[in-house]
């Protein structure tokens, strides 16, 4: 029986693995990011039809990223020519341009620190994973989807401006919460400030449970 290698894997609220590539648009370091937001997402391979998919909704949201300071970077195991072959193709296609950079990933050493390689699904190919940076280079939050089923780019901007508001707040957001919506005010960590909890003047269910709109 011979021993099984276990991936290296992000953790939350952790740096995240510094890295230096090429990509499409000239070499990347996670240094480069630094002061904002960065959503880091890799695909099985080029010229795959889901990928396609999912390229096209990162491109048509890429100026609400922009909004909320923050930068996209694709990556695949492939060559930056093949990303440019393939980004030509969805313009060509589809009508729709990339405007972030692909990562060359050959060697696989960015998909390999950030765990993006999964031997029981594919021996050479990233899984769809996304992580979201911070802008002191945290990682903030971590997905990760089956070859088959592509990602819903609407969750990333609403998980994105989730993390930002409960940044600035010092708040929890809800289930599915959305911009304008109450949030949820952090339980009291004291008895004695639990007994308080109900005349402060929050939307109050119960000492741990209170909302309050921004």
């Amino acid at each position: 029986m011979t021993d099984q290698v276990t991936p290296s894997m992000p953790r939350i609220n952790e740096p995240a693995p510094a890295f230096k590539a090429k990509t499409t648009h000239g070499e990347r370091s996670l240094d480069d990011y630094k002061g904002k937001w960065l959503v880091l997402f890799s695909h099985p391979a080029d010229f795959t039809p889901v990928c396609t998919t999912e390229f096209m909704g990162f491109a048509k949201a890429a100026d609400r990223f922009k909004a909320l300071n923050c930068e996209l970077l694709g990556l695949s195991i492939d060559s930056v020519h093949s990303h440019i072959a393939w980004m030509r193709s969805i313009e060509e296609k589809f009508g729709v341009e990339i405007p972030f950079p692909i990562i060359d990933d050959l060697s696989m050493n960015v998909a390999k620190a950030f765990g993006m390689i999964h031997p029981g699904a594919s021996d050479t190919s990233a899984v769809r994973a996304t992580f979201i940076i911070d802008p002191e280079g945290i990682v903030r939050a971590m997905v990760y989807y089956p070859m088959s089923n592509g990602r819903s780019v609407d969750e990333f901007v609403r998980l994105l401006t989730a993390l930002q508001t409960s940044d600035a707040n010092k708040v929890a957001t809800p289930e599915n919460w959305q911009p304008g919506e109450p949030v949820i005010v952090l339980p009291p960590a004291t008895a004695e400030a639990a007994r308080a909890r109900k005349d402060e003047g929050y939307d109050y269910t119960d000492w741990y449970f209170s909302k309050k709109t921004l």
